[in-house]
């Protein structure tokens, strides 16, 4: 097959398609169409190369022949373990050509629970370009994507499975300590993309997919762009993602972006780089007004929310329409919205009341879990037929024009950084150690990092424990639920239930351990970068000699941090300086190097060379679950 003829045909039959034999599912269509009429346009960006939308056809039915070769076939579980690279995308869609189950996984996580999330899985195949040491593949064949066939005969026959075929497993944090996998169905996936195609994107250009591979984030991004014939420009935006960006001296998001999805939180942080963006999305949790405002002034602006659960999204509000794009929005077409009292009662107008999502696209359930499935897919009372709902846990408010507004969470669940966290799970994890008695998780009051207070078994070294309830913390959890504060306490503060409080727990947290460095031993540069610190990172900063990454800075704190320097001072720092300098001796001093160069607005001497801090209106800083 040549990739000048590279396309998508119907295939095999097992199930009845909507529409009749010989019918492409809904994915395969638009691909069919784009591949016809835009062959040359890009479809993928990576690191690692480019694919066009021919070349995408072609790499797809490599890749499902070497998969159809191994026994692939609707409900094989399929890992991709394949981080941003070009072979990302066409992986993906191989598996759902042949009506397989994906299990995304991101390289960056523990191999612990990696492994965990295959056995769960029941993973057959995992595709891998680097398989990390020490992951446990017992029973799994692995193929890289050099293995897969060089050539591939006429078109891709794509598989059109029983609607109620898995098509992908996402696991999400448990409150049991380990994470559990959600069962989306090719019935919901089909009906979020006919949902998708309703948005009316211009084809051509680029769209930003900065997401972890395992969230189901990037299956938003990477569908929005293919279903309107954009390119997915993979880009990663981790820590150590942009360190590399910075030691190879380039820009850690590519320039002339058509379309952007980010959650608030990166774009307050990367905001002032995207000015190409026709069409911004925000996803992943609350978006707060004053952020809402300042990119639907000049372009398209979407604010997207939806549980895994119910197959990626399931609300937005569109500026576009005139909604408030604070807000969540109304359904997709497709799905449907209720706000109900505890006995599933729907409450007046402006109370509030708990989300309940139906429709096709809510999920088959989670993986060998029947008792939690039960309890969160519930029977839909208002449609019958065996249909369900999905419980979110998500208050809500229905206002009088019909859009939602999101209040809060009903349980521990939080978003940090746009990831869905289970308190519990971290909890859990530090109280396996025989040494803890309790262990309470919170957000710390900047509300992208985890602060966690142990309760010790009497005579334990309490510093000694900190260091291995964090290294455990990193070996068994992903880098956004890693506690960056881990505390020994005499006890937990609770509440008259008996419960954490959580609350006085994050300002016990936040509080300096020792006696800090006093202020006046730092030159006022210094004193600049400490607050502009603490900030950022919801703690105090001891004095000079802190480490940024120490305190437990991450990626998203280190763009925040640096976009408020720059507005401070006036200066060109930039985000690589920071990488390179974390100290905040080092980058006041390379502060002061900047301010000496032609051209900058701090010389020395001038008026406004650098200003204190001021208190700031934090509306725009993302701090709820949501969205």
């Amino acid at each position: 097959m040549t990739a000048q003829h590279a396309g998508f045909a119907p295939g095999t039959d097992p199930g009845e398609p909507a529409d009749g034999p010989g019918t492409l599912p809904p994915l395969f269509a638009v691909l069919e169409r784009w591949t016809r009429e835009r062959p040359n346009e890009t479809a993928v960006s990576a690191a690692d190369g480019t694919l066009t939308y021919a070349a995408l056809a072609a790499r797809t039915a490599r890749i499902a022949a070497a998969l159809a070769a191994a026994g692939t076939g609707p409900e094989t579980a399929v890992g991709l373990l394949l981080g941003r690279s070009r072979e990302s995308v066409p992986a993906l869609l191989a598996v759902w050509s042949l009506g397989a189950t994906a299990v995304p996984l991101d390289a960056g996580h523990p191999v612990e629970r990696l492994g965990h999330v295959l056995r769960d899985a029941g993973a057959a195949v995992l595709l891998a370009t680097d398989v990390p040491a020490g992951l446990d593949l017992t029973g799994v064949r692995t193929l890289a994507p050099a293995d897969c066939r060089r050539s591939a005969a006429g078109s891709l026959a794509v598989t059109v499975p029983l609607p109620d075929t898995c098509a992908y497993l996402i696991y999400t944090s448990g409150t049991t300590g380990r994470p559990k996998g959600v069962e989306v169905t090719y019935r919901g996936l089909d009906t979020f993309v006919d949902a998708l195609a309703g948005l009316g994107l211009t084809p051509g250009g680029l769209g930003l997919n900065a997401v972890s591979p395992a969230f189901d984030g990037w299956l938003w991004c990477t569908l929005l762009y293919l279903v309107h014939g954009q390119g997915v420009a993979l880009v990663d935006l981790s820590l150590g993602g942009l360190r590399q960006a910075a030691a190879e001296g380039r820009e850690a998001l590519p320039a002339g972006l058509r379309t952007v999805s980010l959650t608030p939180s990166l774009l307050a942080a990367h905001g002032d780089g995207l000015d190409s963006a026709e069409v911004v999305v925000v996803a992943g949790e609350a978006c707060p007004a004053a952020l809402a405002e300042r990119f639907a002034r000049d372009r398209r602006l979407l604010n997207v929310y939806g549980p895994t659960e119910v197959t990626i999204a399931a609300t937005w509000a569109d500026s576009e329409r005139g909604d408030d794009v604070s807000a969540i929005g109304r359904p997709l077409p497709g799905y449907r919205a209720y706000v109900l009292d505890d006995e599933l009662r729907p409450v007046a107008g402006g109370s509030e009341g708990e989300l309940y999502l139906g429709g096709p696209a809510v999920a088959r359930g989670y993986r060998g879990r029947p008792g939690l499935t039960a309890s969160r897919f519930v029977p839909d009372p208002f449609q019958g037929g065996g249909s369900r709902m999905y419980r979110t846990g998500d208050l809500v408010v229905r206002r009088p024009s019909g859009e939602l507004e999101y209040r809060g969470r009903r349980d521990d669940q939080v978003k940090i950084r746009g990831h869905r966290i289970e308190l519990g799970e971290v909890e859990r994890i530090a109280a396996e150690l025989p040494e803890v008695v309790a262990a309470a998780c919170c957000p710390l009051s900047s509300g992208q990092t985890l602060g966690l207070a142990v309760v010790a078994v009497p005579g334990t070294d309490p510093g000694a424990l900190a260091a291995r309830v964090a290294d455990r913390c990193r070996k068994l959890l992903p880098e956004a639920a890693v506690p960056t504060t881990v505390r020994v306490l005499d006890r937990v503060p609770t509440l008259t239930t008996g419960k954490a409080d959580r609350e006085t727990l994050a300002l016990e947290l936040a509080a300096p351990e020792g006696e800090p460095a006093p202020s006046g031993d730092a030159t006022p540069r210094e004193r600049v970068v400490m607050a502009v610190w603490a900030e950022v990172l919801g703690r105090e900063v001891p004095g000079p000699p802190a480490d940024f990454f120490e305190l437990g800075g991450h990626s998203l704190a280190a763009a925040r941090a640096v976009a408020e320097l720059r507005r401070l001072t006036g200066l060109r720092l930039t985000l690589g300086k920071l990488l390179a300098r974390p100290t905040v001796a080092d980058l006041a001093a390379e502060l002061d190097r900047l301010a000496t160069e032609p051209g900058e607005a701090g010389q020395p001497g001038e008026a406004g060379a650098f200003k204190e801090p001021t208190v700031r209106d934090n509306s725009a800083v993302p701090t709820a679950e949501g969205a």
